[in-house]
């Protein structure tokens, strides 16, 4: 409170003092009780009004002691029950958490995590039944909630990942963590099968590539047998040899793809040791086999970039085979499925003359080299009306989009396409997917469009240079799938010609067990737009057992889908049906029995290590559990802080003045009115 604002109050007390002296005994022939009463009470009440009008500021301090958090994270995963570690862990926990001293000392958090991160209020939270480990995701969420500090992290676990990003990096590394290892560190005798690699298809009568990982741990030499089977019979077998220095293998090995449909195989690895864990030397695994492959033709009179990128793209399907041929060197259009034609003009007239006639699904491609009056005496689906300047057109995702599944991946943000300028005016059979603009003004012109009239069907790109949009997609994601799997919806909508269907579903033909296990469904009415009242319906049939199981889909944005995680494993027969219309979809899946949490014999002691060196913390076993404390407690970098709170509150916020001010005049009106001075 300044000097001013005192002197203010200073002479409010006079001006009230007077006002009340002047009213009540100035010149007055009684000073009784009653009126020292009443002139006390108008004392109060002009005093209170003009406190009220000079409004004094009030600071008042108050000490508050922030503690340094200290996070006790619990591997909630069902691999601690399987190194018989549950009860040590709990253990572990409660007496770190219930330790008076570290309370004083730190802020103490206490979590769990399995393939989630989740607070817990005590022991009696852990379960151990987490079907996938996730260390990432814990170092993600300490930096959120304890952001810009500095901290310690005590991680109770066996250091087993199966899910997430390598943990090692993701802790910050200038907040020290301290794991305490659970599970029996002692190296016992292990053959495992870490990871098998194999395309989800293969065609029939050809050969399949299967990669198999191989991991061994032990103290002395070992001759393993390793075999694949399907069924009873074996279709490989070979023997590897693994030592103390030599602990790994990769194997290369080549199937038959004799039969077509879904085929189950079994992987399996033994030797004539005992072994503390069997469940890791057997793994199941699926191929789907199909006897016919999409065959793609690129067709262009210039060399460009994009031939290589759409291609590659493509190809990413097993399922596709792209060939890039020249308009003037084509013998037979007949066996391909789809025609990519890059930036037609007159060389392609006989290719478009042969197709009149073949009736091939196309996907047209513009760029600077198009000749666009020959292309309007070719098609009808498109009309051009183009200049000779260029320009650079960015996309626009179409929501509405409907004639397949589709996702935005971005494309607002992928670099333009480079095309002639001019007029483009689709018909009523074109559906645009992504609209054109020039950097901020919409040109509402198609830059990438699809037809569909009885049966044959079309797309448009208006454009050259889509390398640079799955190079970008790369760069965003660290990955080209996401572009992809756009190119290879593309694609498939092009390779189909079958009738517009109502009821259109996604699936996978298997899953492994502990997977997202999600179906997604479309449909659509009679005009084949997305009905999004529609109310679709599943009902999922166990093989086996023939209990089944019925469940509603719900509305995402542009589709419907059911989870169906916690199904055993097993084949299952489903079908999907839209009951006000009942148009309804059969089909199957299996789920293939595997358990990724019963895979480890012993905790991964070296990663731990590597996280506590990289963090500058240190590892700990169950029995030094009175060192990490006294570490902690002796830990000279992690002190209460106090802080100095200021809080500074106006007077016209205190509403007990107010309130004092309204009973004094409430009070002396009734005085006075009772005692007949009104």
């Amino acid at each position: 409170m300044n000097k001013s604002t005192l002197a203010l109050i200073i002479l409010s007390v006079i001006v009230a003092g007077g006002l009340s002296y002047f009213q009540y005994f100035y010149k007055a022939k009684s000073k009784s009780n009653m009126i020292k009463l009443l002139a006390f009470l108008r004392f109060i009440s002009i005093f209170g009004i003009l406190l009220l009008l000079i409004n004094p500021i009030v600071s008042r301090s108050t000490f508050e002691t922030v503690k340094t958090p200290l996070p006790i994270v619990v591997d909630n995963s069902s691999s601690i029950v399987d190194l018989k570690s549950n009860q040590v862990a709990k253990e572990l926990y409660e007496k770190i958490s219930s330790n008076s001293k570290l309370k004083d000392k730190f802020d103490v958090q206490t979590y769990s995590f399995d393939s989630e991160f989740q607070p817990i209020e005590s022991a009696d939270d852990l379960n151990f039944k987490g079907k996938q480990t996730n260390l990432d995701e814990v170092a993600k969420n300490l930096k959120s909630i304890n952001k810009n500090l500095s901290f310690p992290t005590v991680l109770i676990s066996d250091g087993n990942q199966t899910s997430g990003s390598d943990y090692v990096f993701s802790f910050d590394a200038n907040n020290k963590v301290y794991p305490l290892v659970v599970g029996d560190t002692t190296t016992h005798l292990d053959l495992k099968i870490s990871q098998i690699n194999v395309n989800k298809y293969a065609f029939h009568k050809n050969k399949f590539p299967v990669e198999v990982f191989l991991q061994y741990a032990g103290t002395k030499s070992v001759t393993a047998n390793f075999a694949i089977s399907q069924g009873n019979n074996v279709l490989n077998k070979q023997s590897i040899s693994f030592s103390p220095s030599n602990k790994s293998a990769v194997l290369n090995i080549l199937l038959p793809a004799d039969k077509t449909g879904l085929q189950i195989f079994n992987a399996r690895i033994s030797s004539n040791e005992s072994e503390k864990n069997t469940y890791n030397n057997s793994k199941k695994f699926a191929v789907e086999i199909i006897d016919q492959k999409t065959e793609i033709a690129i067709i262009s009179s210039i060399n460009h970039p994009d031939l290589g990128a759409l291609k590659r793209g493509i190809e990413t399907n097993v399922q596709r085979k792209v060939t890039i041929l020249k308009p003037n060197k084509i013998n037979d259009l007949n066996r391909y499925n789809v025609l990519i034609l890059f930036q037609p003009n007159a060389e392609f007239k006989q290719v478009f003359e042969a197709n009149k006639n073949l009736k091939i699904n196309t996907w047209i491609i513009t760029g600077n080299n198009t000749d666009f009056g020959f292309l309007n005496l070719q098609q009808n689906q498109m009309n051009f009306r183009m200049s000779s300047q260029k320009e650079d057109f960015l996309a626009n995702f179409s929501s509405d989009f409907n004639l397949f599944a589709a996702e935005n991946i971005g494309f607002e943000n992928f670099p333009p396409l480079e095309n002639a300028y001019g007029t483009i005016t689709p018909n009523e059979n074109v559906t645009v997917l992504l609209s054109s603009r020039i950097r901020n003004v919409e040109t509402n012109q198609p830059l990438l469009a699809f037809s569909d009239n009885q049966g044959r069907r079309s797309a448009f790109l208006m454009g050259e240079n889509i390398w640079k949009w799955r190079a970008h997609s790369f760069i965003e994601k660290k990955s080209f799938e996401e572009f992809d799997v756009f190119l290879d919806k593309t694609i498939q909508f092009l390779a189909s010609n079958d009738s517009k269907k109502s009821l259109i579903v996604n699936h996978e033909r298997f899953y492994n067990s502990g997977d997202a296990l999600e179906i997604t469904a479309q449909y659509f009415n009679k005009n084949y737009e997305f009905d999004e009242k529609a109310r679709l319906t599943i009902a999922v049939t166990n093989s086996k057992t023939k209990q089944v199981k019925r469940y509603d889909l719900l509305k995402t944005n542009n589709s419907f889908k059911v989870n169906l995680d916690g199904l055993a494993a097993g084949q299952y027969s489903f079908t999907v049906k839209e009951l006000n219309s009942n148009a309804s979809y059969s089909s199957t899946f299996e789920i293939l029995d595997f358990d990724i949490e019963k895979q480890f014999v012993n905790p991964d002691m070296a990663k731990l290590k590597q996280l506590a060196s990289q963090t500058k913390g240190a590892v700990f076993v169950p029995n030094q559990v009175d060192d990490l404390i006294k570490i902690l407690l002796e830990n000279e970098d992690y002190k209460a802080i106090q802080k100095d709170i200021v809080k500074k509150t106006p007077f016209i916020d205190w509403i007990w003045l107010l309130v004092l001010i309204a009973i004094s005049l409430a009070a002396e009106w009734f005085i006075r009115k009772y005692n007949g001075l009104l």
